[in-house]
């Protein structure tokens, strides 16, 4: 555990609105993960987006699951801004499904093997068979669709044993904001792996579920407004209340009219 915490303070971190984000891009989260898994460090990790920065203002248990997170990665554009006017120019989007690719194409070489954790009813497969196609080599051992409730005893101790006979190095978790961060912080220390990452829409993202926006589409923050699109009836709320208030508060933040301790 010590080693944990002296790793994670060696990376610089970004303060937005309280929560600590990795002032990091891609590769260098892929070699921190990577790392981990080679030196059997177990732990979580975060992408941190608006919406997941403000579910932490309303909730101070969540805000403690990011403090805990092994990685906080800067997941919208809106984190990264905020990371480079406090000096961290270095810092650069992790786009949680592009942080998958990147992992499971570094992996086909590693050998790290992987598990499937999230989305509706056959999501999983058809992830773990889309993988399959784009890198053959890849080791998904097995898929998990979890119920859309908290899991019974009898559910949890299946999937316990699941992980136990097949002790993935990775259990990706997909599912919403802020379901997956308590998710992977209440059950890391029951399952049989080395790190959770909580990578939200991109089981449906790589399955064709929901369309990927185009590149300048992510670089100009504007990838919200493409999702809302998508998806108007279950994500309006979210943005349409998040976003302003997000860019309020940040505003006082950087301009030193309310302060956020880390």
């Amino acid at each position: 555990m010590a080693d944990l915490l002296a790793e994670r303070a060696a990376l610089p971190r970004a303060n937005v609105l309280g929560v600590g984000v990795h002032a990091i891009d891609m590769n260098t989260a892929v070699k921190a993960i990577e790392t981990a898994i080679s030196e059997r460090r177990r732990g979580y990790v975060c992408v941190a987006g608006v919406h997941g920065v403000m579910e932490a203002q309303r909730d101070a248990a969540l805000m403690g699951v990011f403090a805990n997170a092994t990685l906080v990665l800067p997941d919208g554009m809106p984190t990264v801004w905020m990371g480079h006017l406090q000096g961290f120019r270095e810092m650069d989007r992790v786009f949680g499904p592009d942080l998958m690719l990147a992992v499971a194409e570094r992996s086909a070489l590693t050998g790290h093997s992987h598990f499937l954790y999230g989305g509706q009813t056959g999501v999983a497969k058809q992830l773990r068979d889309a993988l399959l196609r784009r890198f053959p080599t890849i080791r998904i051992l097995g898929t998990y669709a979890p119920p859309f409730r908290p899991l019974t005893r009898d559910e949890e101790k299946e999937l316990m044993s699941t992980i136990e006979e097949l002790s993935p190095d990775i259990i990706w978790v997909g599912m919403s904001t802020p379901k997956q961060e308590r998710f992977m912080a209440e059950y890391l220390p029951r399952l049989k792996t080395t790190l959770m990452v909580g990578v939200g829409a991109a089981f449906d993202v790589h399955t064709g579920r929901v369309k990927d926006s185009p590149q300048w589409v992510k670089r100009s923050g504007l990838q919200w407004a493409h999702r809302l699109m998508q998806e108007p009836a279950r994500l309006w709320k979210r943005y349409i209340i998040n976003n302003p208030l997000f860019l309020i508060r940040a505003g006082l933040q950087l301009v030193g009219l309310r302060r956020y301790y880390l």
